[in-house]
């Protein structure tokens, strides 16, 4: 069975989309980045339209995120 998570999108750094879970401020991890394109090509927006959106995604493993939906 796969596991789906929701991340908030906190802010685009080059070419990449830095992640975060969607849990209050003082339970999340570091945040991880992940290919912008990648990321709002799956979700159907423009990549600097990423920035601030929840969405949802499927743990793979070593805990890599794909399969990327909005929330």
């Amino acid at each position: 069975m796969t596991e789906r998570v929701t991340v908030r999108v906190l802010l685009l750094f080059g070419d990449q989309a830095e992640l975060v879970a969607d849990v209050p401020t003082n339970e999340r991890a570091e945040p991880a980045r992940y290919p912008a394109a990648e990321i709002a090509e799956a979700v159907g927006v423009p990549v600097p339209e990423l920035a601030g959106l929840r969405l949802t995604a499927e743990v793979g493993p070593g805990d890599v995120l794909s399969a990327w939906q909005r929330a």
